[in-house]
């Protein structure tokens, strides 16, 4: 089957149900910090709320809701560094969009931790701001 836009996964991978799909829809759990890193950003471009709280680690979540209905078109993803340290690891990231017609760019240097097999997002840190 040929490959078309419409199933290319947001996270830059060619087909969705491959990539990301498999754990926002079909119950896999990510294997890397890596693989659940990209699957939020999937996660942030499709509004998928639950997905994002149940990836988020407990002790970091917000309380207020997560995806937010700002006009924020996201354009892609840039994976700069992935340093996985046993159970932590740190993903460098950069994520493009446009807001109220503006190129933005989000560049984050998120930390997970993995628990009982699988991995969260904990927080993040921007390089260069401040």
């Amino acid at each position: 089957m040929k490959k078309t836009a419409s199933n290319a996964c947001p996270c830059g991978g060619t087909d969705y149900a491959a990539c990301c799909g498999r754990y926002l829809d079909g119950g896999e759990l990510p294997q890397t910090a890596e693989q659940l890193m990209r699957s939020r950003y999937t996660a942030y471009t499709l509004g998928r709320e639950a997905y994002l709280r149940d990836s988020w680690h407990p002790t970091t979540r917000p309380q207020e809701p997560i995806v937010q209905d700002d006009g924020v078109k996201w354009l892609g993803l840039d994976v700069r560094r992935h340093v996985p340290q046993g159970d932590e690891a740190t993903v460098e990231f950069v994520a493009r969009c446009k807001l109220g017609g503006r190129a933005q760019r989000l560049h984050e240097v998120s930390r997970f931790v993995r628990e009982g097999g699988r991995w969260y997002y904990v927080d993040g840190s921007f390089p260069g701001s401040g």
